[in-house]
């Protein structure tokens, strides 16, 4: 076998082998599709403020319950 017909044997190796790769990878010569960024929710301050002031009453809660028990 001479240096040519060498190489090419070694080619058709390689090219039968990235076709396998790419089957096992699920990849079919498409490009992969992402996902989108998620949306990103801006919370009003007012929202905030109500959800601060439920968790310290819950703070509240549990700090009146620890003085009691």
């Amino acid at each position: 076998m001479n240096t040519t017909e060498l190489l090419s044997a070694i080619d058709s190796e390689i090219a039968r082998l990235q076709e396998a790769r790419a089957l096992l990878a699920g990849q079919d010569g498409h490009a992969p599709r992402g996902r989108k960024p998620a949306k990103k929710h801006n919370m009003s301050a007012d929202a905030r403020a109500r959800i601060g002031a439920a968790q310290k009453a819950r703070w509240a809660k549990l700090k009146a319950a620890k003085k009691t028990a």
